[in-house]
């Protein structure tokens, strides 16, 4: 990025709008509320923090370090989570270069690298709590989800794109709440920008053809089982979810032991038939 070199990053510079989509003024709306409401903002991500700034210009503003307490950048997920016990050390930042190595994480600001133990230590210090709860918001599997929960037990909202195009339905039983309580994508529901694969099928769900005469079987893929593992909640986007009062209370896949109770607003069409007789892969 900071040499201007291959195809990939002048494309971007030149041609923002060409590659990003600008942040929605509902999710900056809520952002703002959160930080209102007492509650500490992060932004970690593995690009560094040159891209991460026109990222970020771009889609929130230039105004956009506003929305967070701390931002680290170049963090090397998975391993920000998962290398213990010699942890990457946070460092502090000089014009987008990295500089001397932290032997730990004394207040908020803007750092590079660091890991997920020094960062909650400075939690600890800025809430007073010795045991703050962390909410982590991702879209990777691999690289979001499954590190915060598995290394750090922290709550984790799986954005997952494939919602929009799986035709979520909203069961009945959310139509009796009052209409403050509903999200953007209850009720009236926009067209799904996104749609099955016809050569992979559905995202959530397999058909295993049957021996002989027999049936076939409908089978959770094992991405879909490790949603429900390794998330406290799934949602389509941020926008379905920033209408929503601070205080709405989400139903986590873990509360009854269902494989599609964390799904917001509602499982995936793939998913509601005959859930109860459905085997996992």
């Amino acid at each position: 990025f900071l040499e201007d070199c291959g195809t990939y990053f002048p494309e971007v510079k030149n041609h923002p709008d060409k590659y990003l989509q600008r942040c929605p003024e509902s999710v900056k709306k809520w952002l703002k509320q959160l930080k209102s409401a007492g509650k500490i903002l992060l932004l970690i991500t593995s690009s560094h923090s040159d891209y991460c700034r026109l990222l970020c210009e771009h889609i929130l503003g230039n105004d956009f370090e506003e929305y967070f307490d701390i931002v680290i950048t170049n963090a090397l997920k998975p391993g920000f989570f998962s290398h213990t016990p010699n942890q990457r050390p946070f460092r502090t930042l000089e014009n987008d270069e990295e500089q001397e190595a932290l032997l730990s994480l004394d207040k908020p600001g803007w750092y590079s690298q660091g890991n997920a133990i020094q960062l909650y230590e400075l939690l600890k210090k800025m809430t007073g709590k010795l045991d703050p709860k962390v909410v982590y918001f991702g879209d990777s599997m691999h690289s979001d989800i499954f590190p915060a929960r598995h290394y750090s037990n922290w709550e984790t909202v799986f954005i997952l794109e494939e919602l929009l195009g799986d035709k979520v339905v909203v069961p009945a039983e959310t139509e009796s709440e009052p209409l403050e309580k509903k999200g953007k994508y209850e009720g009236d529901q926009p067209k799904a920008p996104y749609f099955v694969s016809e050569q992979w099928g559905s995202f959530f769900m397999d058909r295993l053809p049957g021996l002989e005469n027999a049936e076939e079987t409908l089978v959770r893929t094992w991405s879909c089982k490790c949603i429900s593992t390794y998330s406290t909640i799934a949602i389509p986007s941020l926008e379905a979810i920033a209408d929503l009062p601070l205080d709405y209370r989400f139903t986590r896949f873990s509360s009854n032991g269902s494989a599609t109770a964390g799904y917001y607003p509602s499982p995936p069409r793939a998913l509601l038939p005959n859930e109860e007789s459905v085997t996992m892969k």
